[in-house]
C-alpha cells in the first residue's frame, strides 16, 4: 500500500553531498547531453530516484528520515477512506457542503409552488456562492416558467433547476486530453497560496504514470522554503526525475531547464510549478509571464495547459483571482480543491458562467484516488438529487 515510500539506502552506503550540476560526474542513465541540458547553465539540478543515486547517510540523518516516514505512514492510515466509485463517492463527499444543506432542507418539506420558493432558492443560491448574476439568470428563468404554469408542482420546479443548473456546467466539462504530438506536453500549475497546487502536481503525476506516461517535474515554486524539498522527495519515492533549483532562484531558469531536460529525453508530460501568488501582487503576477514567455523560446506552443488551482472554500473571490490569473498567463483549465470539506460548492457555476474556461479535475479528499475528473450530473446530483426529500 505504501511503495512509494523513498527506499532507504543499504547499510554502509555513501551518498554524495549535492554538487552542482554542471560539476557533478555522469549518473547512471544519463548522457553527457542530458546532463547538460538539465544543467541549463550550471544552476539546475536533474534530481532523479533514490534508487539510482547513492549518497552518505550519517546516523543523525537516518533518524530523522525514519521519524519522517513514520509520521507521514500516521497521518496516511488518518485519512479518511477514498471516496467511492462514481455517483456515490461525490455524493457521499458533498452532502455535507452548503449547498447541498440549504436546499435539502428547502424541498425536504414539501414547500408550496409560489413566489416565496422562488425567494428562498434564491437565497440559498446566494449562500451556497453561485454568484449574483448566476443566481439571477436561474431564478427569472424559473420565475417565468412558473407564470406559463409549466411546473404542476415543486418537484418539478426542483427538476427544472436541476436541469438549468447543469446545463451551466456542461460546456466546461472538458476533459485535459494530451497531445501526443507535443514532447513533452507542458503543463503550467498557477494559483494563490494555500491553493494546493504541489498535493495537486503530485495527485496528477500518480494519474499519468498509472496512464503509462514518462513524466518529468519542475519545482519552479522557488520562494517557498519547503516546496522544492517536497517536490524532490515526491518525486524520489514515485521515481519521477525533477529539475530544481536552490531557493530564490529565478522561477523561469528552472522551467527553461526542465524544458530542455525533458526533450532531450523525449518526456511525454512535464509539470512545472510555480509559487503561490496573490493575485494582486502585480510584480508576481509579470513573473509568470515571463515563464510563459521562456517556454516559448524551446517551443512555441509551451505551455500547452495553464492549469489553475482554485480552492473551493474561497467563494467569490475565486473570481477576482482567475480574472487576473487569466489576464496574466491565459488560463486555459481549473483543478477546483477541498470541496469535501468546507466549501459551498456553488462557485463551479459562477466560474462557468463568467468564464467558460474548462473545469479538468475537482478535489473530493486527500487520497491520490480522490482527485476526480469533472462530471457535471455527478456534481449536480450530489449537490441536488433528484429525489431530494421524499425519504
Amino acid at each position: 500500500m505504501f511503495s512509494f515510500w523513498k527506499k532507504k539506502s543499504p547499510a554502509g552506503e555513501q551518498r554524495e553531498h549535492p554538487a552542482p550540476a554542471a560539476e557533478a560526474p555522469p549518473r547512471p542513465g544519463f548522457s553527457p547531453e542530458e546532463l547538460a541540458a538539465a544543467a541549463g547553465g550550471g544552476e539546475s539540478a536533474l534530481v532523479e530516484t533514490a534508487t539510482e543515486l547513492s549518497r552518505s547517510e550519517s546516523p543523525v540523518d537516518a533518524l530523522v528520515e525514519e521519524a519522517e516516514i513514520a509520521a507521514e505512514l500516521a497521518a496516511e492510515a488518518a485519512r479518511p477512506a477514498p471516496a467511492a466509485p462514481g455517483k456515490a463517492g461525490w455524493r457521499e463527499r458533498l452532502r455535507n457542503s452548503g449547498f447541498a444543506k440549504g436546499l435539502a432542507g428547502l424541498f425536504s418539506r414539501n414547500p408550496r409552488l409560489d413566489d416565496g420558493l422562488l425567494d428562498e432558492i434564491e437565497t440559498a443560491l446566494l449562500l451556497a456562492d453561485v454568484g449574483v448574476a448566476a443566481t439571477s439568470e436561474l431564478i427569472e428563468d424559473l420565475r417565468a416558467r412558473m407564470k406559463r404554469r409549466e411546473f404542476a408542482d415543486a418537484r418539478a420546479l426542483l427538476a427544472a433547476l436541476r436541469a438549468d443548473l447543469l446545463a451551466l456546467l456542461a460546456p466546461v466539462a472538458q476533459p485535459l486530453r494530451i497531445d501526443r504530438d507535443a514532447r513533452p506536453f507542458v503543463i503550467l500549475t498557477v494559483g494563490v497560496n494555500g491553493v494546493g497546487k504541489t498535493t495537486t502536481i503530485g495527485k496528477l503525476a500518480r494519474r499519468f504514470q498509472n496512464e503509462g506516461r514518462t513524466l518529468m517535474l519542475a519545482a519552479g515554486d522557488t520562494f517557498r522554503a519547503a516546496a522544492v524539498e517536497q517536490l524532490r522527495i515526491w518525486g524520489e519515492r514515485n521515481k519521477v526525475p525533477v529539475v530544481a533549483q536552490g531557493q530564490n532562484a529565478d522561477a523561469a531558469s528552472v522551467a527553461f531547464d526542465a524544458l530542455q531536460a525533458a526533450k532531450a529525453r523525449g518526456i511525454e508530460v512535464l509539470i512545472a510549478d510555480t509559487a503561490g501568488r496573490l493575485h494582486t501582487q502585480t510584480g508576481l503576477m509579470a513573473e509568470l509571464g515571463k515563464i510563459r514567455r521562456v517556454l516559448g523560446k524551446l517551443d512555441e506552443s509551451a505551455p500547452h495547459e495553464v492549469l489553475m488551482v482554485i480552492d473551493g472554500t474561497t467563494g467569490q473571490n475565486a473570481l477576482s483571482q482567475l480574472r487576473q490569473f487569466n489576464q496574466a498567463v491565459n488560463v486555459t483549465g481549473l483543478v477546483v480543491t477541498k470541496l469535501d470539506g468546507t466549501a459551498k460548492g456553488g462557485v463551479l457555476f459562477a466560474l462557468a458562467r463568467e468564464f467558460g474556461i474548462p473545469i479538468r479535475f475537482v478535489g473530493l479528499g486527500e487520497r491520490l484516488d480522490d482527485l476526480r475528473v469533472f462530471d457535471p450530473e455527478a456534481f449536480v446530483d450530489a449537490l441536488l438529487p433528484e429525489n431530494l426529500g421524499n425519504g
